[in-house]
């Protein structure tokens, strides 16, 4: 499957990289965690590095250098995940284009799937008893519809009212819950299990709030150009139309990081460099598709450790265990 995807993307004239895994910045999103280290000078001097979470950052400052087209089978590490679909260490396929418009990246993710079941002959992706065709068009979804249809929400009217979002959809609201996270939790529980059955389905225009590295779409900016893509119930890969204007990146970063500061009591510095290179991106669209998820769905496993190589160890729970 790996060797399908990468002959595909180099047929189209992408350029394979390979991001370094310690970064100054793992990413900044409020419920992303990552694994610390620090880097020890000559001398002894200490420095705080991360594991990346992704080689988004990397990735688009190579776009800001002149590549047009890249991609990477990046090894990540994301800490606090561990369950069927979640482990600590695992490989997102990244790629992104200039000057393509993310419908790009709608019909890259339709054709990573087509070549990847043809690759080792699977008619059908499942997990757990839910089935899609992996050669049908994608449904193609907005988030305000999905709401409408699976939640009895109207989202677009009450993107400042978590309780009435919540009330409509019938889910539980909690008196500290932020809008963000009322939204997560209709979306996991009333959504995402309705989604990608019988064929894969790209769920588009987030609210501008739920897409920190996404543009706002032109012709209505509460939304924004993000999109996910959903099979059997599993996303699989989120995409985006790349934001690249730096005072909205680092507006949001802050935010994020005060939001992570207040219900974990952490956060991670800023990739000042990541967003000096912001200012000489071109437009630009691109994805992360989590290929061990990819893996699963067209052999048909029902827990990500079966289809890893080496999966990392669980954690002892106390001592002698």
């Amino acid at each position: 499957m790996k060797r399908a995807l990468r002959a595909r993307l180099e047929r189209e004239e992408f350029t394979e990289v390979e991001a370094a895994a310690l970064a100054v910045s793992p990413g900044n999103e409020a419920h992303l965690h990552a694994f610390a280290t620090e880097a020890i000078g000559p001398a002894g001097e200490r420095s705080p590095l991360y594991l990346h979470t992704s080689p988004e950052f990397a990735a688009k400052k190579l776009l800001a250098a002149g590549e047009t087209r890249i991609f990477d089978f990046a090894r990540v590490w994301r800490n606090r995940e561990r369950g069927p679909l979640h482990h600590p260490e695992f490989t997102l396929l990244e790629w992104y284009r200039t000057g393509e418009p993310y419908e790009a990246s709608m019909a890259d993710c339709a054709g990573f799937l087509a070549e990847a079941a043809q690759a080792v002959g699977a008619k059908r992706l499942s997990f757990r008893g839910v089935e899609a065709d992996p050669f049908a068009e994608p449904e193609r979804l907005t988030v305000a519809e999905a709401f409408d249809r699976y939640a009895g929400g109207d989202l677009l009217a009450n993107l400042e009212d978590g309780r009435a979002l919540g009330a409509a959809a019938g889910v539980r609201v909690a008196d500290d819950d932020t809008w963000a996270d009322v939204f997560s939790r209709v979306l996991v529980e009333k959504v995402e299990p309705n989604l990608g059955r019988g064929r894969a389905t790209i769920l588009c225009e987030y609210p501008t709030s739920e897409a920190a590295l996404a543009r706002p779409k032109p012709s209505d900016p509460r939304v924004a150009e993000r999109f996910e893509l959903y099979v059997c119930g599993v996303e699989l890969a989120n995409c985006f139309a790349e934001l690249t204007d730096p005072a909205e990146q680092r507006r949001r970063f802050e935010a994020e990081m005060a939001e992570k500061t207040r219900v974990y009591g952490e956060g991670y510095s800023i990739d000042e460099d990541f967003l000096a290179a912001l200012a000489h991106m071109p437009p630009a669209s691109g994805g992360a598709l989590g290929f061990d998820r990819l893996v699963m769905l067209a052999t048909g496993a029902g827990h990500i450790e079966q289809v890893l190589w080496t999966p990392v160890p669980q954690a002892p729970i106390g001592p002698g265990a």
